[in-house]
């Protein structure tokens, strides 16, 4: 186990981010805050380190359990950290929310069809 960290590097290894270049790209554009605070992508991580991580649309905060900087499978890396249930909650009812967002703009309907647009001509204007 490390005693060092580079912020960046964990982020990797922890799976937020599929490659250390993200990560960094990540942390230096401020999606990334240590403790509520903006950081570079070198700065250090300690145990219990509270991060918040957004990553798209969604939010995390997570507390940094552990400092390894090997990139394990998903199950292990998991291990890593541990997030807040209140920011599990917000994250999966954003996305059921998108998922609704989503399947109302599917069933609205489009421009009409070339049979319906004479339908509309001849209803609205009479010959």
């Amino acid at each position: 186990m490390n005693d060092k960290v580079r912020i960046d590097k964990w982020l990797w290894a922890a799976r937020f981010f599929k490659t250390r270049g993200l990560a960094r790209e990540a942390v230096k554009g401020g999606k990334v805050q240590l403790n509520g605070t903006r950081v570079k992508p070198g700065r250090t991580l300690a145990e219990g380190d509270q991060l918040t991580i957004r990553r798209g649309e969604d939010e995390y905060l997570v507390r940094v359990r552990d400092l390894g900087d090997r990139r394990l499978s998903a199950s292990l890396a998991q291990e890593k950290y541990e997030e807040d249930p209140d920011s599990v909650s917000r994250r999966e009812a954003a996305a059921e929310q998108r998922k609704l967002d989503y399947r109302a703009r599917a069933e609205r309907q489009r421009r009409p069809d070339k049979r319906q647009r004479r339908q509309i001509h001849r209803f609205t204007k009479p010959s």
